[in-house]
């Protein structure tokens, strides 16, 4: 409806949402994990229109991902700008820590990472007083049993920290993972925006105030400021949480937040993705959507102009929708054209957690997007290379255990299509299900379908099998990720320079 926003303004897996004005510009960034390139980056003028102008890591030395571990990689990155310069500031929990890139211009080219020394846990961000002064906030360690959020001055020159000092501990008594900070001034007070209760069913907002960036916070009497477990398990939007707020050019507010939306039961197959909320904060404390306290399939639109962007073909291999498991090494992916060719690296499809450490080395050959619809129907023609022991396919995945997967291999006797179901069982084994087999020649279309949670995998349009695909989600599966669709090649067990061929990919919501 005119006047309305549709939520969620960025469907699927895009989770942990920073936002920063620049003039009539907005930009966002989101967490990416274990996937690359990382941090996706956007922009809009209108709040509902986005755009994804590329990302912040894109080079393989700025993120060094492991690709066994899908939750692992880039944390709850924040995007700020100050005198001239874009600043991205991230955890990459696989080994690098907190680490800060800048750029001229959100579309990059991204400086190389500025890693800050002596900074513990994750969820940092950057806030710059009226004196140019720049203040570092995170999310602390345990500290006499309860974490807690810290703050330090940073310098941007040498990247070094101050005396870190804590700034507080969250709105409920001892209350769980305090995370996500940011801080702002607003008529002469410091405000510091943190999440607390987990990032799943009780997730929430919650809000103090300081007089000074690095003094202590005083707590909101009326916290959370957001919430959504109070509205019962059968709510269709929820764990409301990790939020960044943003002033519009007529002094007006809206938050920025993660949110997941359930069906066919308690699952949340595309992760925690990117909603909108008025915020009333004409007041000394923020208010939240006034009148409703939550948030909405619809929100209320800013007085802006609305400015849509050129459509964009995303089932074109270049789109910036498009990732890697892991940061790719030794080329296991290659365009041409519109045709994709994946070397079938050594690791079987999803390597376990365990694994042979010399499989770190290697991404995985998988190259895919994300689920941004309950209903879609994804589809490629595949050519399975003529080697001993490989395998390609489509798969929808959820992390390194949850999979479904339509997959070609080749015996004695030809190709055969296989459709497969992988899970985790209770003490973590990993257990494999044919849903379906058939004979199939040398060039395949593949394709799944999925109709809320019932995924139909096929070959040549013949259903293989099918599955009830509520494992898929992270409330089952565990993790932080949504889930990916794609196309994958595996040697498994061994490194096979030969090449699987797909092309012409389809995506399509409905």
């Amino acid at each position: 409806m005119p006047g309305e926003i549709r939520n969620p303004i960025l469907p699927g897996f895009y989770p942990d949402p920073s936002i920063c004005r620049v003039g009539d510009d907005f930009y966002m960034v989101t967490s990416s994990f274990s996937y690359f390139p990382g941090v996706p980056v956007f922009h809009s003028r209108d709040l509902q229109n986005w755009e994804q102008l590329g990302h912040v890591l894109e080079r393989p030395e700025q993120a060094p991902l492991d690709s066994r571990y899908i939750s692992g990689g880039i944390y709850a990155p924040t995007i700020r700008y100050h005198d001239g310069l874009f600043y991205m500031i991230t955890t990459n929990v696989s080994g690098v820590g907190d680490f800060v890139c800048t750029a001229e211009r959100p579309e990059g080219p991204w400086s190389d990472i500025h890693v800050i020394h002596g900074a513990p846990g994750i969820d940092p961000s950057l806030f710059w007083d009226e004196d140019g002064t720049c203040y570092m906030c995170g999310t602390g360690d345990w500290k006499d049993g309860y974490p807690h959020i810290w703050g330090a001055v940073l310098d941007t020159d040498t990247w070094t920290l101050g005396e870190k000092r804590e700034l507080w501990r969250g709105a409920l008594h001892d209350c769980w993972a305090p995370e996500a900070p940011h801080i702002y001034r607003k008529d002469g007070r410091y405000y510091l925006l943190i999440a607390e209760g987990g990032t799943e069913h009780y997730h929430a907002v919650t809000i103090a105030r300081s007089d000074s960036p690095l003094g202590k916070y005083r707590g909101y009497e009326g916290n959370p400021i957001l919430t959504h477990r109070h509205l019962g398990w059968d709510y269709p939007i929820c764990n409301t949480g990790h939020a960044d707020l943003a002033q519009l050019q007529d002094g007006s507010w809206y938050m920025v937040l993660l949110a997941s939306r359930i069906y066919g039961g308690y699952h949340k197959n595309l992760g925690r993705e990117t909603f909108l909320v008025p915020v009333d904060w004409r007041g000394e404390w923020p208010v939240v959507n006034p009148g409703k306290g939550c948030v909405e399939f619809t929100c209320p639109a800013p007085a802006l102009p609305l400015h849509p962007f050129e459509a964009r073909d995303d089932n074109d291999l270049r789109s910036p929708v498009w990732n890697t498991l892991g940061t790719p090494t030794n080329r296991p992916v290659r365009i041409e054209g519109n045709e994709l060719y994946l070397r079938c690296v050594a690791p079987t499809f999803i390597p376990q957690p365990g694994e042979p450490e010399d499989w770190k080395r290697q991404a995985i050959g998988f190259y895919g997007r994300r689920q941004q619809h309950m209903c879609f129907a994804a589809s490629a023609w595949a050519t399975l290379p003529e080697a001993e022991g490989v395998s390609c396919g489509m798969a929808v995945v959820q992390n390194g255990y949850a999979a479904l997967r339509v997959e070609l291999t080749r015996d004695q006797s030809g190709v055969t299509a296989r459709a497969l179901k992988s899970w985790q069982a209770p003490g973590g084994t990993r257990c494999e299900a044919l849903l379906g087999e058939a004979a199939v020649g040398e060039t395949v279309r593949l394709e799944i379908r999925a109709e809320g949670q019932c995924y139909t995998l096929l070959a040549d349009d013949r259903p293989l099998g099918s599955a009830d695909g509520g494992f898929l989600g992270s409330e089952s599966a565990g993790g932080f990720v949504g889930a990916y669709v794609g196309m994958f090649a595996s040697g498994n067990g061994t490194d096979s320079p030969a090449e699987a061929r797909f092309t012409r990919f389809r995506y399509q919501g409905c």
